[in-house]
């Protein structure tokens, strides 16, 4: 049997057609944490436009109060219309039911005061026909005086008669409570709101019934006037769906107006931020329209007198600032001519030192030291005037900083080794390279070094060089004197010294970690110390690998690693250390 070939349709999957996608099935775990989580996200979008926006906040507190002070007013209003309208009913129907049962018991007949005469009287007044108990005669008379206004059901408390009702009333619609009410009562009319049944229906009828005790010589009867109450319910409930609608209508009204009013002093307020952020963003330029004469008005007169005044001082202090750079950049390239010859005169001095008296060849080699100094000093001042003056540029190449760090060291190993002073390098294996300004970058590592070396008190010096995907570091341990709290900034700081009681063993000139902080800035990357007393100190570089990309983290941490495992051996905190450089933040 021939097996199917690699072109055989068999074999093949159809083409052109796409893969049906897998129906991911979730768990009800994972359904509740994506629940969770979009309830979290809506509640987080909910909280941030409560805080950000004034006029939610006034217009939803309005909202709040008129609707409830709205519904206790028509709470009120309701009770107190329904009490009136239900009051009065109960008034009219408790005196003609009074009426009525003078009427019934004129035909019962009372064991005190009724006679046959009266009876007989009654009954020729009010009954057409043949003979009728007088049960029948009390409720056919009830029937006529009623109409349709009302029912009447007269009950026998003792069986003495027979039950009757009027209307096609059912006896069931009298209700057990106010039978017993009725029976303690003993002759005082008793009221009930209830339901009445008609016969044959089974929908029951709002109603209002009084109930009153008849005497009589064989026993007692029990006479029901049942009101309906059909008409003032719909009354009622039509003056209700009125006042909730116009509650309503009030409460929208009330948010409505809460919303205009917030809006005419959110919106001036909302221009005056949006001014004050483009002003702050260097707009000085910007200004806001003065409408009246109003509060809001003074405050827009105001602002635009403060970003006057304000644009007047900036442009003051740039134009001192322009003339301090430029003072700096003429006086030191004006003191570079007399410099050089200065030089020149000092060399042949130096060179023939020797000829000299012990006195004399001293001062030849002190004013060696100090035109070295002062030469070093005026680069670092030329340095820092183009930096503010903005003309740094960057001459960017692809580098490995392994070899960046190994000139920086070997730049240094002579006064490492006149401090006597020992340089551990630990260096990765593999390349780590990086797109950077080698010249200012072994700068920035000569002057940690040396600012190591200076006061490391002889001690060991470990330089680390780190690297990730996305940025290279370099961190330079000291373990001497350290840095006191507070000064992991300062030390960045122009011609800033930790003690000034200290004299520089190495003639610095003060502004060497400046220029290394304005030089790492222009690479887009942080310059950051940590630093305890009695522990020393470490310095660390971080860079991005890509010129110009977002440096968001470092791949070494600025806390040295031996000190963090002691602390949290001791179970103390890691002081919080705050960045040397605005806005940038160890993501360690």
């Amino acid at each position: 049997m021939a097996l199917p070939t690699a072109s055989s349709g068999a074999a093949r999957p159809a083409q052109g057609r796409p893969r049906p996608k897998k129906k991911i099935r979730r768990t009800p775990r994972q359904i509740v944490r994506g629940v969770r989580r979009r309830a979290r996200r809506a509640a987080g979008r909910t909280r941030r436009m409560w805080r950000r926006s004034l006029q939610l906040r006034v217009v939803t507190s309005t909202l709040l109060i008129s609707m409830t002070v709205v519904v206790v007013v028509a709470f009120f209003l309701l009770q107190m219309i329904q009490t009136a309208v239900l009051d009065g009913r109960k008034q009219t129907a408790i005196a003609e039911a009074q009426a009525n049962v003078t009427t019934v018991a004129g035909y019962l007949g009372q064991p005190s005061d009724t006679t046959a005469k009266q009876s007989a009287a009654a009954q020729s007044d009010d009954i057409d026909g043949p003979f009728k108990t007088p049960v029948d005669q009390a409720a056919e008379a009830l029937a006529r005086r009623a109409g349709a206004r009302y029912s009447v059901v007269i009950l026998s408390g003792y069986h003495v008669g027979e039950d009757r009702g009027t209307n096609n009333i059912a006896l069931r619609s009298v209700p057990r409570t106010l039978r017993d009410a009725v029976r303690k009562a003993r002759g005082e009319p008793q009221g009930q709101y209830t339901s009445m049944y008609y016969q044959g229906d089974p929908t029951p009828t709002p109603a209002l019934a009084i109930g009153a005790m008849v005497p009589n010589v064989y026993g007692e009867y029990e006479v029901y006037h049942f009101f309906p109450l059909s008409d003032d319910v719909s009354t009622l409930s039509q003056v209700q769906r009125w006042v909730i609608l116009a509650s309503v209508a009030l409460v929208l009204l009330l948010a409505a107006v809460a919303s205009l009013v917030t809006r005419q002093v959110v919106t001036p307020v909302r221009l005056t931020r949006q001014a004050a952020e483009r002003l702050a963003a260097g707009r000085l330029e910007e200004r806001l329209k003065v409408r009246g004469e109003d509060d809001l008005a003074r405050l827009a007169a105001s602002f635009n007198e403060m970003a006057s005044t304000l644009a007047l001082k900036i442009h003051q202090l740039e134009e001192l600032s322009q003339v301090q750079r430029q003072f700096v950049s003429d006086v030191s390239h004006e003191l570079r001519t007399p410099l050089t010859t200065v030089r020149m005169a000092a060399d042949l001095l130096y060179e023939s030192r020797e000829d000299f008296d012990p006195a004399a060849a001293r001062s030849a080699e002190l004013m060696q030291n100090q035109l070295e100094r002062f030469e070093s000093m005026l680069a670092d001042l030329l340095e820092i005037s183009r930096y503010d003056a903005g003309a740094a540029t960057l001459d960017v190449d692809s580098v490995d900083m392994r070899d960046v760090v190994l000139r920086a060291v070997g730049d240094s190993q002579p006064l490492a080794e006149r401090k006597a002073t020992r340089l551990d390098l630990r260096l990765p294996n593999e390349p780590c390279m990086a797109e950077c300004d080698s010249r200012r970058v072994e700068r920035i590592l000569r002057n940690l070094l040396f600012n190591a070396i200076e006061h490391g008190e002889g001690r060991d010096i470990v330089v680390t060089l780190g690297a990730d995907r996305d940025a290279v570091a370099v961190a330079v341990r000291d373990h001497g004197v350290g840095l006191k709290p507070g000064e992991e900034n300062m030390v960045f700081d122009r011609f800033w010294r930790a003690d000034p009681s200290r004299a520089r063993t190495i003639g610095g000139t003060g502004l060497g970690l400046a220029i290394s902080r304005e030089d790492a800035i222009l690479h887009g990357g942080w310059l950051q110390a940590w630093g305890i007393p009695g522990e020393g100190s470490q310095f660390r570089l971080s860079l991005p690998r890509q010129a110009g990309s977002e440096l968001r983290g470092s791949p070494l941490p600025l806390v040295p690693p031996e000190v963090e495992m002691r602390r949290t051996w001791r179970g103390q905190a890691t002081p919080v250390l705050s960045p040397a450089i605005e806005g940038a933040f160890d993501a360690d």
